[in-house]
């Protein structure tokens, strides 16, 4: 077996817009700093790039004519790169916290979980909980039942719920996510009406 890869040579990264001389259209509309914006014909807004020592990035390809912004190129794509990271940060990530009860759980045990239950219902998690039967407890789907409905009441100034409590297997569970918070600008304005 040889130390070659087969299937000829490796593939580059394919770049997401097209530059200066990839830009293959009759005309294109130019926009940027320090350009007059208006629709060009593409060999007099290479010489405009070119005499501003900058690249022609192809930023709207399906427009008629497509847009062109007369700019540097390695700047601009470190511009777009920190664009995508900032939305992806901005995104809100669900995060799924399990809470595991048994059958014949008592009521300390049932507190103790409820405490971490709002706590984390507070920080904006999802939560799965679950009575798990063990071997022949099964037949007590009925206190199983009973435990997570008292648990879904206990919640309800929190959380509501997404899924009743139903059996899969040997277990009965419940999907329960927060509700939601009010925002900054609602709890400000309330404060500002109340020292009023």
């Amino acid at each position: 077996m040889s130390k070659f890869q087969r299937g000829g040579p490796p593939k580059k990264a394919e770049e997401p817009y097209r530059i200066n001389e990839l830009i293959r259209v009759a005309e294109v509309r130019l926009v940027g700093d320090n350009v007059e914006i208006g629709v060009y014909a593409i060999d007099k807004a290479l010489a405009i790039a070119k005499a501003q020592n900058l690249d022609l990035v192809e930023i709207a390809p399906n427009a008629v004519p497509p847009v062109c912004k007369v700019v540097d190129y390695s700047k601009f794509k470190y511009d777009q790169k920190k664009k995508q990271k900032e939305l992806k940060a901005k995104a809100q990530k669900t995060i799924l916290k399990e809470i595991r009860f048994g059958p014949n759980t008592d009521d300390h045990d049932f507190e103790f979980k409820l405490k971490h239950a709002i706590k984390f219902l507070q920080e904006g998690a999802k939560i799965k909980a679950y009575v798990n039967f063990v071997g022949r407890t099964i037949v007590f789907k009925e206190r199983g039942e009973a435990l997570l409905l008292k648990f879904i009441a206990a919640l309800d100034d929190y959380g509501k719920v997404e899924q009743m409590p139903k059996l899969e297997g040997k277990r009965m569970l419940v999907f329960i996510v927060p509700k939601v918070a009010p925002t900054k600008k609602v709890e400000k304005s309330n404060k500002n009406s109340q020292e009023e």
